[in-house]
């Protein structure tokens, strides 16, 4: 399959975790907060599938994609973390801003070098 495609779902998980997040630590209603978290969900897929789809062409032998998953379980929990208040919205806010910056570091500028 062609690399660019792998890109560009990709890149739609992304911005749809994104998007479920704010949602879901604006404070959204019941019915959106449902809709975001099953935009959440299939998200996290479209970015765990298509992730490993561009590790396969070709071969990466980087492993800077093992911090990667561990940043996409962190992005996992966050819903979690909000919805029991484990931590202040603005700190959730923060950390996965924090880590949807790292990961975009990761993928663009590492595996360059």
């Amino acid at each position: 399959m062609n690399p660019i495609i792998f890109k560009v779902i990709h890149l739609a998980g992304a911005l749809g975790v994104f998007t479920a997040m704010g949602a879901i630590l604006a404070g959204a209603t019941d019915s959106h907060r449902k809709m975001a978290s099953m935009l959440h969900g299939i998200s996290l897929l479209l970015l765990l599938l298509a992730g490993f789809g561009m590790l396969k062409n070709p071969p990466m032998d980087l492993h800077f994609w093992k911090i990667k998953l561990v940043l996409w379980l962190f992005l996992g929990i966050v819903p979690v973390l909000a919805r029991k208040k484990t931590l202040p919205t603005w700190a959730l806010l923060a950390l996965t801003l924090g880590a949807g910056i790292f990961a975009a570091y990761l993928g663009v500028m590492l595996p360059k070098w």
